[in-house]
């Protein structure tokens, strides 16, 4: 990958930019597979729930979100020094997938300071029709809004910004497999539901520098992975082996193990 000042300006002016063809399709395969093995571990868990709960135990998650095409993207929003916050997987089904409800991530982390970049790996093609992610140009200069319930509508959230959120700004993120969706955790974002015949799966991937402090009681946090260079200030999950018949077998889990 070979970034560009504009791509980081993008970020910075808009809160978001896209990166396209960062994972082959082999990888991409494999990634599916991954999903569908959560879920047949995972049967009274929603698609759209398979979270950073999950991962702690999980090698090829964890070896997935260190591979080094996303790490680079990571260390041009957050330096060189990276760790996992947390990661989750938003698999909307064909005709019932949930909507996400205009939010804004910085709401809801126990993170300080709030230095985090969201990588939004695109597993399936997200479209408008198929629930893709919107997302509000700009609104990461803005302040971090009050949220509120909303159990009118069935979300994976539950919850949804407090104000009334103008929509005709929303920009479409329409992705192809392997594309890469990057947010800052200020931007107002979300999505539609999923009525189409077609799933729309992506990965959410969290990284923050070393140097930001995971906040939350539970320590270490289920998703905290040091990735690279200084280990900074918390402490982490250790590296899960792979188990091979336990584990979900993927190409590169010889050299992990």
């Amino acid at each position: 990958m070979t970034s560009t000042a504009s791509e980081i300006a993008a970020y910075e002016r808009d809160g978001y930019v896209v990166f396209r063809d960062v994972l082959d399709p082999e990888l991409i395969k494999e990634v599916n597979g991954h999903v569908a093995w959560l879920q047949a571990r995972h049967p009274d868990v929603r698609p759209e729930q398979l979270g950073h709960v999950f991962l702690r135990d999980d090698p090829f998650w964890v070896w997935l979100v260190s591979d080094p095409r996303l790490l680079e993207i990571a260390t041009l929003f957050v330096g060189l020094d990276l760790a996992l916050f947390a990661s989750h997987y938003i698999s909307k089904p064909p005709y019932s997938g949930q909507p996400v409800l205009w939010h804004q991530d910085a709401a809801f982390w126990p993170l300080d300071p709030m230095r985090v970049v969201t990588l939004w790996l695109a597993v399936d093609h997200s479209t408008p029709r198929n629930g893709c992610v919107r997302v509000i140009p700009g609104s990461h200069l803005e302040p971090v809004l009050a949220m509120r319930d909303n159990t009118s509508v069935e979300s994976v959230l539950g919850k949804e910004i407090a104000v009334e959120v103008d929509e005709s700004r929303a920009v479409d993120m329409v992705l192809a497999p392997g594309d890469v969706e990057v947010h800052h955790p200020n931007i107002v974002h979300g999505s539609n539901a999923n009525t189409s015949p077609d799933r729309r799966c992506g990965l959410t991937i969290r990284y923050i520098p070393t140097s930001t402090r995971i906040t939350d009681p539970e320590v270490p946090y289920p998703s905290a992975f040091h990735l690279q260079g200084s280990p900074g200030v918390n402490t982490y999950q250790p590296r899960p082996p792979y188990v091979e018949g336990r584990d979900y077998p993927f190409a590169g889990s010889a050299d992990w193990a």
